[in-house]
């Protein structure tokens, strides 16, 4: 998240990597991404410009949803897309991943104050904002395993290596560790509980396998980590272990690193165990912005959304020994992961001794802010945000995205430069500590709350580069903005994103999961919003309209010392024209919502997969057998935002005069499917509509309150948020029909 303008280049070391890195056979990615660079950077350029003439002429001639003549915008999308630059954006990728920069490090400041020249050169009103919060930083992390015999089988964590590569043996790489981990020294039999989901610990509560004083291990996937060491503390285990399955994105899926893109064997994956799904941000204020002035009373004790146990990550090398050892049942179908011999429930046949401790401190973060001040709306703000710290070095996740919102920032001071000012206020975020829970975000997001009541948008990028695919995921409202945004953008392939996209199908990000039904119908699928990234608190906690995007591919090296420059320019995206695509997609998103004439929301798109969500949870709740659930009033109230909806849509497609009132009525209407009340037993997430799942962490949670409380048998709540949801849906549509 850099922004780029020409400017004094901070002295960066030259990263050779090394032959027999180079010399590797080139995996199926990077095959796919030399398809796009045959053409040589030169001609490719020009094969980009053209397109992005062609494409805008096009949108000149035809009607863009929300603009009365869109000539004028074409004309400034164009004048853009020429900007943004692939060699640029690896050179910033290069200068932002020299170092590790975990949150709240010097080597953190640093990119801190990169990004803030970057922004200032651009000619943005630049300002780098503290916070205070509380994290913890590992002392000692260690992990002993004994057979039954009292014999040593490992001792880790083992530390993280590969042959050739430039970056594995800094100093400064951060041993493994969780954020928000508990401290302590334990001993205990392990239990083996596959991935940790809710229905994995049931079925071991089935087999009469007690949990009390155990340390549990659980592979990586098919939820947020913080979520499988909240159900195991409350299972009673004394300790969790973590580790990276080889099935899941190890040599199971291809070769790993350096041969391919797949984790090796000695890399972990380092992450918060946090209780996102409770609340984000400073564990010590939530709902309040933890701004270096604040006093101690305003802190609350932060034991609500933090383990009190200890949890450490693990390499499948140090974890194979360890369930190679263990006794007990063997494992039900679909419990074997990769490693070659039979894994079992345990307990038994292995001890584990785990010691933490872990310094927790309030340390100063500091998001970078950059903002254009509109020329004719300057309240209503279009938010483009990424995070810039990363637990070692982070050239995926975050620094491709960092990459690329500098170029796009590149662009949009080009048309400054030009004399250009915007219709509406533009605000750049870089956030800080998003890896430790969302805290810059967040607590930019708490401060400025009311002034978000008018915001337009949130547009989000985080892992903005791992791969060739495009991916998208949006409130439904901004579903369709999001692909005609696509149609205006070339890409590296010779097309336009929207084709490419339309053409793979596959593209995927993470956090992109929902329990939504999947959209019927030949088009694209734009996700529903999960969390796990900073969108979650504009759009789940003050209501601001959001999308996030992305570019994936194989990408094994997540929260590792690997995700590095040299795996990046070998797998992901080796002549960057990814990251310039990503810094043109949002660049377009950007420059479209803040000079549109009417707000491009699409309320009938939301209100039919409203009406979805809400038949789906109707079955769910017969099957569940929870009978006295009476989803009518609900289904009524949205069958009057889908009218409402459609009397909005006439106005926005016909609009003359003064469209201001009918902007802050289309606005309104997201925020009116806000609770204030928040959900049951969290209520900083408000939103009820979308919402994290609490034993999810990540993905999308549709209609959270109704469909969590059917999950739980529990029909006096269910029935509760269905009052609630009805009450949002009748205040929507009641919002929109008051437009004219």
């Amino acid at each position: 998240m850099i922004l780029r303008v020409a400017v004094a280049v901070v002295a960066v070391c030259c990263v050779v990597i090394p032959n027999a890195v180079e010399a590797q056979s080139v995996n199926p990615a990077q095959a796919e991404l030399e398809r796009g660079a045959q053409l040589g950077r030169g001609t490719q350029l020009e094969r980009g410009t053209q397109i992005a003439r062609d494409t805008q002429t096009a949108g000149a001639k035809s009607s863009v949803f929300g603009y009365r003549d869109f000539s004028q915008e074409a004309g400034i999308e164009q004048k853009f897309l020429a900007v943004p630059s692939a060699k640029l954006a690896g050179e910033e990728l290069k200068t932002l991943t020299a170092e590790p920069h975990m949150a709240a490090t010097p080597e953190d400041k640093k990119t801190a104050d990169y990004v803030a020249q970057k922004f200032k050169a651009a000619g943005l009103e630049t300002e780098i904002v503290p916070y205070k919060v509380l994290l913890n930083q590992p002392k000692v992390v260690k992990v002993e395993a004994f057979d039954a015999a009292g014999k040593q089988l490992m001792s880790g964590p083992t530390r993280e290596r590969v042959q050739g590569d430039p970056f594995d043996d800094n100093p400064r790489v951060v041993m493994p560790f969780n954020g928000s981990s508990g401290s302590g020294d334990v001993t205990g039999e392990v239990v083996y509980a596959n991935y940790g989901r809710l229905e994995d610990f049931d079925e071991l509560e089935k087999q009469h396998i007690d949990l009390h004083g155990k340390i549990v291990i659980v592979r990586y996937g098919a939820n947020f980590r913080g979520v499988k060491v909240y159900i195991a503390e409350k299972r009673g285990a004394a300790g969790v272990l973590i580790y990276s399955d080889p099935q899941d994105d190890g040599f199971f899926k291809g070769d790993p690193y350096p041969m391919g893109p797949w984790r090796p064997e000695s890399g972990v994956q380092r992450g918060s165990v946090q209780y996102l799904f409770k609340y984000p941000g400073d564990p010590e204020t939530p709902g309040v912005a933890s701004t270096a002035d604040l006093p101690d009373s305003a802190r609350v004790n932060p034991e609500g959304n933090q383990p009190h146990i200890i949890s450490i990550p693990l390499s499948y090398e140090d974890a194979a020994p360890i369930l190679k050892a263990m006794k007990g049942p063997s494992v039900p179908q679909g419990w074997q992961g990769s490693l070659p011999f039979r894994y079992h429930l345990g307990p038994g046949g292995v001890k584990v001794h785990l010691a933490s401790q872990q310094d927790y401190q309030r340390r100063t973060i500091w998001d970078v802010v950059g903002k254009i001040k509109g020329t004719e709306d300057p309240d209503n703000w279009v938010v483009v945000g990424n995070h810039r710290d990363a637990w070692v070095y982070g050239a995926v996740d975050p620094n491709s995205g960092t990459a690329a919102l500098l170029e796009a920032v590149h662009g949009v001071g080009a048309l400054i430069h030009e004399g250009w000012k915007p219709k509406r206020t533009i605000i750049f975020g870089s956030w800080d500590a998003e890896e430790e829970g969302l805290i810059g975000s967040t607590e930019w997001v708490e401060q400025h709350a009311d002034q978000l009541k008018n915001a337009v948008a949130y547009f989000n990028t985080d892992v903005a580069v791992s791969g060739p695919d495009f991916g998208a995921s949006a409130v439904p409202s901004l579903k369709n903005f999001m692909r005609e945004v696509t149609k205006a953008v070339p890409s590296p392939m010779g097309d336009t994103v929207y084709q490419e996209w339309r053409a793979n199908r596959h593209g995927s990000n993470e956090h992109r999961a929902s329990n939504a039904p999947p959209q019927p119908g030949d088009e694209v699928h734009v996700s529903d919003l999960g969390s796990g990234s900073d969108f979650t608190p504009f759009l789940q906690h003050v209501g601001v309209p959001s999308t996030d995007v992305g570019s994936g591919g194989p990408y094994g090296v997540y929260h590792s010392v690997f995700d590095n420059y040299a795996w990046f320019t070998l797998n992901a995206d080796p002549h960057f024209v990814y990251l310039q695509q990503m810094a043109r997609v949002l660049g377009v998103e950007t420059l479209r919502m803040a000079d549109t004439d009417v707000l491009p929301y699409d309320y009938e798109a939301y209100a039919h997969e409203v009406k979805a969500y809400i038949e789906s949870a109707k079955r769910k709740a017969e099957d569940a057998k929870l009978t006295g659930l009476d989803f009518g009033p609900a289904l009524a109230a949205d069958a009057k935002f889908v009218a409402a909806a459609e009397h909005g849509h006439k106005l926005q497609a016909n609009a003359t005069g003064d469209v201001a009132r009918l902007n802050s009525t289309l606005r309104a209407t997201e925020t009116a499917l806000v609770s204030q009340a928040g959900l049951p037993n969290r209520p900083w997430y408000k939103h009820t509509i979308y919402a994290p799942g609490e034993y999810t962490g990540y993905a999308a949670v549709v209609i959270p309150g109704v469909n969590e409380a059917i999950e739980a048998k529990d029909a006096r709540t269910a029935a509760a948020q269905l009052g609630v949801l009805t009450e949002c849906l009748n205040r929507a549509a009641q919002t929109l029909e008051s437009a004219h």
